[in-house]
């Protein structure tokens, strides 16, 4: 009958009748996702304009059958209130407009967003012992939800759907291989310790510095920071802004190679990408956990002042500045050739112990030793730490990767000890020590451990400007 309309219409000259549009939702909310326990849950997609939507969810704390209207764009949202959320699964979830959703296999527990550029990316297929790590990977209280890479110009409201990207997979052995390692290695001990469902939703781009993945209005707002980096502000339109609002309880983030040669701007550009998302989400200020970079390229014997050394203590900076943020240090893991260390179950570990000691409440130790402060006791500098965890340790020998400087800002090798909780630091070139540092160089030679069995952080104990690098010789002229 209505193709027979259609036609009458087409022969009159008529136009054809306008499509009805169909209550959609968007990819988040499918067969096999994880909504965030014990906040207000949005739900939301398009319909026809001024369209009656309404929402059926029934867990075992109690149910909502609510109902919401289309916007004249057709766009709608229904809040589930907090109640109803509590940890357990699977549960089945109905949106109805002129026609019907039905979304199952929906559990309730903890949501992350996992991002960053290539080492946030990087496989499971990719890593170390590959085969062992997905034969042992099965858990359907893991649920798996990749962003398909998107560049955009302007903010986005969907993520595209294809085999691999843009709907919630359960974690095994066929589907963990292509997802971020580090993210999956995280979401694996936070399920395994919290013991309820989680949901990771990854979501990077290899070789991306974070002005892209700030938006443009902050940009235009900070003018330090815009035209530093080319496609600027397009991975969050295309990547960050689609997931807004899905509830979530925080963000992973591994990234910063891309802006070692500009530490002194990710200084204040990453806590600006950081609060970014923050008041987009409109969550609060979520927790948000990052790693700091590995050790690569060649080791150097002698002090220098080196790019990523300064990106590193930028890192260690937003973590100490920033509320709400910790920080995962990996100096045991870097190769000196590769950009991408294939050890990520040690990076997703320590992301998790952050989570469950910062964010989560567990009474464990989650970092590595932090330098608090110096005394300078006549040609000794003593250096006192937060996080010792259960004591100071140098693990496999003398304690290495310590430099001192006096008042001339010259760095010379040091002989550092352990002293209780604290690290004395000496060197015969120095009479009178003004500055200290530690795993300041691009590839980082450390054993400054605790007894929790977490590496020490890089650190400075001064703020002077970063040396010029050594001029180069002139060539020879003909």
């Amino acid at each position: 009958m209505r193709r027979f309309v259609f036609l009458a219409a087409l022969a009159l000259g008529l136009s054809a009748p306008a499509a009805r549009a169909e209550v959609k939702l968007h990819p988040l909310f499918s067969d096999g996702m994880v909504l965030q326990q014990g906040v207000k849950c949005p739900v939301w997609g398009t319909a026809e304009p001024d369209e009656p939507v309404r929402v059926e969810f029934t867990t075992a704390a109690g149910s909502v059958d609510g109902k919401t209207t289309s916007d004249k764009d057709g766009k709608w949202r229904f809040d589930i209130i907090p109640a109803v959320l509590r940890a357990g699964g699977p549960f089945t979830l109905t949106v109805k407009g002129k026609n019907e959703i039905t979304v199952k296999d929906v559990y309730v527990g903890e949501v992350w967003v996992a991002s960053g550029q290539s080492n946030m990316e990087w496989s499971v297929n990719a890593s170390h012992d590959a085969a062992g790590v997905k034969a042992a990977s099965k858990n359907p209280l893991l649920r798996l939800f990749t962003v398909k890479k998107t560049a955009a110009n302007e903010p986005q409201t969907t993520v595209p759907v294809d085999d691999s990207n843009g709907k919630w997979l359960e974690c095994g052995p066929d589907t963990v291989g292509r997802f971020s390692a580090v993210a999956y290695h995280f979401g694996k001990d936070l399920q395994k310790a919290l013991e309820v469902p989680v949901g990771i939703i990854h979501t990077s781009w290899g070789g991306t510095a974070s002005e892209q993945w700030t938006s443009q209005k902050v940009l235009d707002a900070h003018p330090e920071h815009k035209g530093h980096h080319k496609g600027q502000t397009q991975l969050y339109n295309g990547m960050i802004a689609p997931l807004i609002p899905y509830a979530i309880k925080g963000a992973i983030w591994y990234q910063g190679e891309s802006n070692a040669g500009r530490a002194a701007l990710y200084r204040t550009g990453f806590p600006l990408m950081i609060r970014n998302w923050r008041d987009d989400w409109k969550q609060g200020d979520f927790p948000f956990l990052f790693v700091q970079l590995a050790p690569f390229q060649a080791i150097n014997k002698e002090p220098a002042d080196t790019d990523w050394a300064h990106l590193r203590d930028a890192q260690l900076h937003t973590a100490r500045t920033l509320k709400h943020t910790a920080m995962a240090v990996i100096t045991d893991v870097g190769n000196e050739t590769d950009i991408h260390p294939k050890q990520k179950e040690p990076v997703g570990h320590r992301l998790a112990l952050a989570a469950l000691g910062t964010v989560y409440g567990r009474k464990i130790e989650y970092s590595g030793p932090l330098y608090e402060k110096m005394a300078v006791e006549g040609n000794k500098a003593v250096l006192h730490f937060a996080h010792p965890g259960g004591g100071l340790v140098a693990k496999d020998g003398p304690l290495t990767g310590f430099t001192v400087a006096g008042a001339d800002h010259k760095f010379h090798n040091a002989e550092a000890e352990i002293q209780g909780d604290t690290v004395v630091v000496t060197s015969k070139e120095v009479e009178k020590p003004a500055a200290v540092r530690f795993g300041w160089a691009n590839y980082p030679v450390v054993n400054l451990w605790n007894k929790a069995g977490l590496p020490a952080s890089p650190f400075r104990t001064d703020d002077w400007p970063k040396a010029p690098a050594p001029a180069k010789p002139a060539k020879p002229k003909n």
